[in-house]
Parts: C-alpha cells; structure tokens; sequence
C-alpha cells in the first residue's frame, strides 16, 4: 500500500497532506526518516509520523456533526481552544474534519477517518454545494440579492455564481439562504459584508444531499449507507 494512503487510513490526514508530510521529514519508516510519497509499506513496516507509530485501519467511519458557537474546526489549536474533536468523545477511531466551520458558524459538519474521501470532496472539480441560512444586518435589496447571485469581488476575485434565496425581513435585519460550492475561507461572511450587510449569525444546513435535519446542536450522528456513496460519487 502507498505511503499516502497508509498514512490517510490511520485517520491522520488526506493523501495530499500525507504528501507534505512526507516530503517535510516528517515521517520514518523502522527508524529512518522517508521522503518519497510513493513508497509502499510492507507489512512488518513500522511508521512513524510526527514522532508517533501510527497503524492503518480498515475500518472507516463517517458521522455528521451540529457544530455549536465557539468550537474549533481543526484537530488541535495553538490557542488551546476547544475544537469540534472534544465533541465526540465516544468515538475511538482518529477522525478529522472535512473542511471547515469558523468558530461563529454553527451546523453541519463531517468527520472521517477516510482521507481518500476527504481529498475527493476537497478537489476543485467537485461542485458540491454548501447551503448556509445567515441573518444579515439591513434589508438587501432585488439588486443585492443580484450582486451575491451572480459574483461578488472579495480578496481580490470574483465569487462563482451562488444560489440565493430571500427567507424573512423584519426588524432591520434579512435571513438568506446562501447555497456556494467553492468554500473559501469565510466565503459567505464576506460575501455579505461586500454588499454592506454583515452577518450577524449563520448555520450550515446542508452539504450536497446531506441535511442537519433535526440534529441539536452538539450532537453527532453516523451517516447512513446511502449518504457515504452520494458523498463518494458526487
């Protein structure tokens, strides 16, 4: 089995990160430091990463996460924050997140030990829509809604087309639903704040088929049969 994907089924990263890894030093092989990705484990091999012996698992797990204000999207903080990890303390195996929350952002989140299915979702050709409901502040005009439909310029780039849907205004502020497939790093936030409207709150309802539904906040659940494939083959 290649080194990559060794690495990704013990649960510690995707291949590509498995990659760096590797290429950074951080990974021996029965005591000697590899650097090449493509190298295939024996069976009696013992690989170190980062310091730690890690062995592969074939077993592959898959759970969906409501992930509640303040909680950190990664697996460890430098800040000693919690992170969404602290949530699943039944779960045994060595799970991370796909892709990320911030800390505001409540809702759906994934986490797998399956790197392979972490780098398939994470690839630019995968066109899977995020679908958030913000509360923004002000009430966004037809031409708004416009604006954040067909591309806002953020950071220095145009935002791919989104899907956009105007839920309820009252009291001064909007609730959109804001369906994007790109998921760049606070994508939706600035989005709206280069319109004028900042958000005040926001969730993630849905990622492509799978929905929150009515998962509290806090809470996890396995994914079913039916959602690991539509995730695998999306």
């Amino acid at each position: 089995m290649r080194l990559n994907k060794y690495i990704a089924q013990a649960g510690i990263a995707s291949r590509r990160k498995a990659d760096e890894l590797t290429i950074n030093g951080q990974v021996k092989i029965n005591g000697k430091t590899m650097r090449e990705p493509g190298y295939d484990v024996k069976p009696d091999d013992v690989v170190h990463v980062a310091g730690k012996v890690i062995t592969n698992r074939e077993a592959l797990v898959y759970y969906a996460l409501n992930k509640p204000p303040g909680y950190i999207t990664t697996t460890a903080d430098e800040q000693d924050r919690p992170t969404v990890l602290a949530l699943l303390r039944d779960v045994s195996e060595r799970i991370f997140p796909v892709g990320r929350l911030d800390a505001a952002t409540t809702g759906l989140l994934i986490l797998t030990n399956d790197g392979d299915l972490a780098q398939h979702l994470a690839h630019p050709s995968q066109h899977v829509y995020k679908t958030y409901v913000a509360e923004v502040e002000g009430t966004v005009t037809l031409d708004e809604l416009w604006i954040l439909r067909n591309g806002v310029s953020i950071d220095g780039y145009t935002t791919a087309p989104a899907i956009v849907q105007l839920l309820e205004k009252k009291d001064h502020q909007t609730t959109l639903e804001i369906q994007i497939y790109e998921g760049r790093n606070r994508q939706v936030r600035k989005m709206c704040a280069a319109i004028a409207h900042p958000v005040r709150q926001m969730e993630r309802t849905a990622i492509g088929d799978i929905h929150l539904g009515r998962l509290k906040q806090g809470h996890y659940r396995k994914l079913t049969r039916q959602e690991i494939d539509y995730l695998k083959n999306c």
